[in-house]
Formats: structure tokens, sequence, C-alpha cells
């Protein structure tokens, strides 16, 4: 199969998809009202809620969703199952199920003065369904913000030519966001200058890169500490000044690198020499349930709701932006997704022919990881236009994201937890000691490493929350008497195949030579929650089934 006609099939399913499904979920559910003052607007305290320029809010929102989410799942989809799975799920699920849901996630908190999913499920369904998503979602927060401090950290230490633009990029931001927010500066002239600067910050990492003079240990323990105070800072900062004119830059980075990778494989249009298919078995698991949790971000992602509803809706300036930029975003984030799978089925080889071992996928994956897979991959694409420095681009474009994922995390915990434990926890009204609700546990377990003790169900508790956001978008749209079915089929699809990955992944860890019973009573907990949470949307539904029965025998009578 040609990468190229893959390539420009995905790039007209996704235009298609946004032109007619996209509308359709705005003129059915949504009807924008633009005379309707939305949270930024009508909450607007200069630090959370601040009504941002569409493109802006676009780049904070895509910066904050995409990074190495769609890059490393659907290159681990591709190892265990083939290319074909892969790339239908990507194109399916991302269009029907994930922008979906990042679309309504985004809206449904826009309606709700900008509060959070897990806040909203107490409204939609109810206080129980609310108080085992908030807790579960805190959590997954702590995991998140101590995971990506742990891996900037030990990429500083190892990899010191991205210490000056990882750090560089945050002044030039603010400088970025100062001139366009605070002097009208034009938009489009300020991005090519701080395109330019940051593309320098880049060639000035390489070309300087900076290590500590210690032992690993006290390199590491020096960055990580740099960067949990970075983010403790950040996430009390008013979103105009760091936030959202950084994550705009960043997204750029990751904008441009897609649109040479496109490029790139229409003029080297290599063959996919991957096979379709593999197996149904895989040493991960059965294709159902594990190809759809392991795809994750590249197809849909449970954290894209807490973004949405978190910071995103706080900063939509009008509500007929909210397509743009929920739908659009995951949209974008599919064909990143596509570029990523095109990278290493047809930019290295399946089976390398002889002389060309260096570029052999499994053999790249199992000694260097998929980051260097797809750096190698994507330089091969891209060679014609960016020659020997296409890895170092591809790498570096993934990277740019560590801060803004640590950054994000540490405000959207301070956020919930001011929405769901200040009330009864007053002290905690305070922004700063809010963020340490956060840092101070994530703080632990990534500086002891103890994170990786409950990691590995991440997965499929990412997926969990999207199945639970979905049933409270429905529960939603039960109430307002708009159609269900664009949300109710995903959330049942979604429940089932997480609670199936679940029941797989606990039994594995439970039942293998050496029991792992953390883990293995871990996903046993996380399947009892799901339950619980879809038996309580259940009841909602039956009863307004119900209400909407009695209603229509009292008209006919």
């Amino acid at each position: 199969m040609n990468s190229a006609v893959v390539l420009v099939f995905s790039m007209l399913w996704f235009w298609v998809a946004y032109r007619w499904y996209g509308n359709k979920l705005e003129s059915k559910l949504i009807q924008p009202d633009d005379s309707r003052p939305t949270p930024a607007v009508k909450f607007n305290d200069g630090i959370d809620y601040y009504p941002s320029k569409p493109s802006m809010l676009f780049g904070h929102h895509f910066s904050s969703v995409a990074g190495a989410g769609p890059v490393l799942g659907p290159i681990a989809a591709f190892a265990a199952f083939g290319w074909g799975g892969t790339l239908l799920w990507i194109l399916v699920g991302t269009v029907f199920i994930g922008a979906v849901h990042d679309y309504l996630s985004l809206m449904l908190s826009v309606r709700f003065k900008g509060n959070s999913l897990p806040e909203i499920a107490q409204e939609t369904i109810g206080k129980r369904a609310r108080n085992l998503f908030s807790i579960f979602v805190l959590l997954t927060l702590v995991l998140v913000v101590a995971v990506f401090g742990f891996v900037a950290a030990k990429t500083l230490s190892t990899t010191p030519n991205v210490v000056i633009p990882t750090f560089g990029i945050i002044p030039l931001a603010m400088f970025f966001g100062f001139l366009v927010y605070k002097r009208n500066f034009s938009t489009v002239i300020g991005t090519i200058i701080a395109l330019a600067g940051l593309f320098l910050l880049i060639w000035l990492g390489y070309k300087y890169p900076l290590s500590l003079p210690f032992t690993a240990k006290v390199n590491f323990s020096i960055w990580f500490v740099l960067l949990m105070g970075y983010g403790l800072i950040a996430s009390v900062l008013p979103v105009w000044v760091l936030l959202q004119p950084r994550d705009y830059i960043s997204n750029w980075v990751l904008i441009i690198g897609m649109g040479v990778g496109l490029i790139g494989t229409i003029i080297t249009h290599p063959t996919i020499n991957a096979p379709v298919f593999t197996s149904f078995n895989s040493k991960q698991g059965p294709m159902w349930p594990i190809l759809f949790i392991v795809v994750a971000c590249g197809a849909i992602s449970g954290f894209h709701s807490l973004i949405a509803s978190g910071t995103t809706s706080k900063q939509l300036a009008k509500e007929s932006d909210g397509r743009f930029i929920g739908f659009g975003a995951m949209l974008v984030e599919g064909v990143l997704a596509v570029v990523a799978l095109l990278s290493v089925s047809a930019g290295l080889f399946w089976q390398a022919p002889a002389g060309m071992e260096q570029f052999a996928f499994l053999n790249i994956l199992s000694s260097s990881g998929p980051i260097k897979a797809f750096g190698l991959g994507y330089s091969r694409l891209v060679e014609p236009l960016l020659g020997t420095f296409g890895m170092i681009f591809g790498i570096t474009m993934l990277k740019t994201f560590v801060m803004t994922t640590l950054d994000t995390c540490i405000r959207l915990g301070r956020l919930l937890t001011a929405e769901l434990i200040a009330p009864k926890i007053p002290v905690l009204n305070n922004k700063f000691l809010a963020s340490l609700f956060i840092a101070i546990p994530a703080f632990f377990f990534g500086y002891t490493g103890t994170y990786n003790i409950i990691w590995p169900v991440f997965g499929a508790a990412n997926q969990l929350i999207a199945a639970l956001s979905l049933l409270v978008i429905t529960a939603y749209l039960v109430g307002v008497k708009k159609p269900t079915k664009y949300t109710l089929y995903p959330a049942i699809f979604m429940i089932l195949t997480t609670i199936a990955a679940l029941v797989y992944q606990g039994y594995q860890f439970l039942f293998k030579d050496n029991p792992d019973y953390i883990l293995g009573f871990t996903a046993i907990g996380l399947i009892i929650l799901a339950l619980v949470v879809a038996d309580e949307a259940k009841k909602i539904l039956m009863r307004n089934k119900s209400n909407k029965k009695n209603l229509s025998s009292t008209l006919e009578s």
C-alpha cells in the first residue's frame, strides 16, 4: 500500500468529518449562541477565566492534549497487531468517539460555568458518582504529574541538548503573551518572531548542550526539584502570562512538524512494508480490548476531557469557537497519529533488506524505544526536506511538550481541588496551597519512582475517564431532551472495552508466576468504580425514559 495514498485519504476523511459530523453535533446538540456570555467573559478574573483568541486557545488546547501520546500509542499498537486495525481505529475512533468526547466535554463545561466534569457529574448523575469520579481524577492527575516530572528530569539529565529550549521557551512565551495581550501586537508577526526565537533556542541547545557536573542521581534530583517548582509557580500565574502563549508556540512546532511530515510522505511516498494484520493475540493481550486501550490519544483519551473542562472552557471567548477548538483539535491529533503510524510502517522496515538493518522497526523498538523508532522513520520520510536533521527535529517535536503537560496538570489539580475539596477545607481556596495539594504527593511518587507501582494500569484508567465522561455528557443530554445516540453508544463501547481490559490485566497480574497484588487489586478497584458510576448513570437514564413515557401517556389521555 502506498503511504501517500493512505495519508491523503486520511486527511480527506478528517476534513469531511469536521464539515459533516462536527456540524451535525453543533447543530443538533450544542446550538451555540454567541449572545450568551461564556464563563471566560462572565467570570473573567485575569488568572484562570480569561477570554482568548481562537488561534491562541487552539494552541493551548492542542498542545495540552497532544504531545507524545498520539505518537507512542499507535506505534505500540502497530507493533502488536499490524497497521490495518490500528489505522482503522484511528480513523473511526477519532471522529465518532474522540472528537465527540472532546468537543462535548468542552461545551458541557461552558454551559456549567466552566466547572470540571467531575463537578458536573453531581448535577447530571448524582453526588456519589461525583465523589468517586473526583477522587479517581485527582489521583490520576497526581500520577501524571509524577510521571512527567520524572521523565522530564531524566531527559534533562541524559539529553543536555534540550536544556536551553526547555527553559528558554519560558521567557520567550511570557514576552510573546505580553505583546499580544497587553500591547495588542499583531498575532501573526508575533508568531513569526516567537517561532524564530524557538528554533534559535533549539539550535543553541544542540550547539551548546548544558549538563550538570554532578553524579547522575544528584543531577536528576536538581532537575526534578526545578521542574516541580516551575510547575507549582506556573500553575498559579494568569493563563495569558505563560500557559497559553507557551502552549501556542509549542503547538506550532507540532503543526510545522506534521506539515513537513505530510509533504515529505507525499514526495517520498514509500510503500507500507509491514503486515496489515499480525495476530488477534499479542504479548500485550487480545486485539479487543487491548488495541483500543493502547492507541489511547491517537483515537480517544479521558485526559482530554480534563483539559477541555479544566482550562480550555475557562478561556473560550464565544460558544461558536468550540467546534474549531474541541472537535478540530482532536481531528488534527488524528492526523498526527496517522503520520506516526506511517513513519514506522513505511519509513522503517518490518523485515529489513540486506544493508538496511539499521532501519529494522522491531529491532529499533526493542533496543531504543518508540521515540527513537519514530525519529528514524520520520527522518526517512522527510529526508528530501530536512536531510540528516530530520531525526533530531522529529524527536525534539515530541520533547517540546513535557513542560506543557507538567504545569497544565498541576493547574488542573488546583482547580479541581478548589471545586471539590475547598468547600469543606476552606484553606484550599488559596491557589498556592491548592497547587501544593497536588504537587506534594506527585513530588513523592516521582522523586522516589514509586509511580511505577500502578503505572501499568494507567492506559485502562485513562480510557475509563473517557467512558465516565461520555456517561456524564449522555446524562446531561437526556436531561435537556437532546439526542443521546452520539454519546451513549460510544460510552457503552468504551465502558465494555475498559472493563474487559481491566479484567484481562487483573487476571494477568493476580495469576502469573509472581503475582502483583497491588496492580491486581488496583484493576479490581477500577472495575468496581466503573460499574458503580455506570449503574448510577443507568438509573438516571431509566428514570428520564420513564418520565418521557409518563408524559406521553398524560398527553394521550
